[in-house]
């Protein structure tokens, strides 16, 4: 949880509580050897990749609109903020309009850049008209822009549990960054509710965020 008070007692945002079903329990938080997690979460992450590639363009398009609502509803004014946030990849959800609403409002955009394999994210300041590149996975990065420690990520998920740890593509870039960012900066995760997950048999090298945002 972050111990800034302008973003006080957050734990998990209403546009996700609210849509547990009485017919829905999360598993207790389970823990199990790497060795077997791993092959488990490779599994895991096709199978819901798969899942949100068969999203029609209208879907996608509706369910970043609930996500956007539901960031405006857990984040303070953006003015003087840092957000660090992503450019869309592989059917995540795309959140492009809500950061250039951001902006709009007075707050800054940052977007992440691996820098090497097995070492924390870069990210670095973006604004409509700046020059990107093709970066690691053919995603578009910032050509330039300085580097910046975000107040607020907004990361992506693949899928997430009750605990809020997410799982990724594996690279284990987020944990890496934000285990080493300063200023304790707001964690969100946003994703699918479709990739909720029972438990993601969370390890030492995961970090939870502070929220989960969903469609």
């Amino acid at each position: 949880m972050s111990d800034d008070p302008e973003f006080p007692g957050l734990s998990s945002p209403p546009c996700l509580m609210h849509e547990l079903s009485a017919d829905f329990r999360m598993a207790e938080r389970r823990t199990a050897p790497w060795a077997e997690v791993a092959p488990w979460r490779k599994d895991e992450r096709k199978r819901l990749i798969d899942e949100r590639f068969d999203l029609t363009v209208d879907e996608r398009q509706a369910s970043a609109a609930r996500i956007a609502a539901g960031l405006d509803a857990v984040i303070p004014l953006p003015v003087g903020r840092i957000f660090g946030i992503y450019w869309p990849f592989r059917g995540e959800p795309d959140l492009r309009d809500w950061a250039i609403r951001v902006m709009g409002a007075g707050g800054r955009i940052a977007l992440p850049v691996v820098i090497e394999k097995k070492q924390p994210l870069e990210f670095r300041l973006w604004a409509p008209g700046d020059p990107l590149e093709r970066g690691v996975w053919d995603i578009l990065v910032p050509a330039q822009g300085a580097v910046v420690h975000p107040h607020v990520v907004v990361a992506p998920v693949v899928g997430f549990d009750e605990e809020r740890y997410r799982l990724g593509y594996g690279g284990g870039f987020y944990d890496r960054t934000l285990a080493v960012l300063p200023g304790d900066p707001l964690k969100i995760g946003v994703g699918y509710v479709k990739s909720r997950l029972p438990t993601i048999y969370p390890q030492p090298h995961d970090i939870p965020m502070d929220l989960i945002v969903t469609d």
